[in-house]
């Protein structure tokens, strides 16, 4: 059985013991240059293998850019 949550304001179905690496592979997002938050909340990038999700967690990936 799958549980939805949102990644960026969208809707995705993963299995209920993704962690965050986990969806980030799924998502085909780099691991590095990115900051994660799960429920408003920032993730510590050594904590994302330890972190599982659950229905209806809203997940914001944000990438850092470059320019001036």
């Amino acid at each position: 059985m799958m549980i939805t949550i949102l990644v960026n304001e969208k809707a995705i179905e993963i299995n209920p013991d993704f962690n965050i690496l986990q969806l980030l592979d799924k998502i085909n997002s780099p691991q590095d240059g990115i900051a994660v938050a799960v429920n408003h909340t920032i993730i510590s990038k050594h904590l994302w293998s330890a972190t599982s999700l659950s229905a209806n967690d809203e997940v914001l990936v944000i990438q850092a850019t470059q320019g001036g």
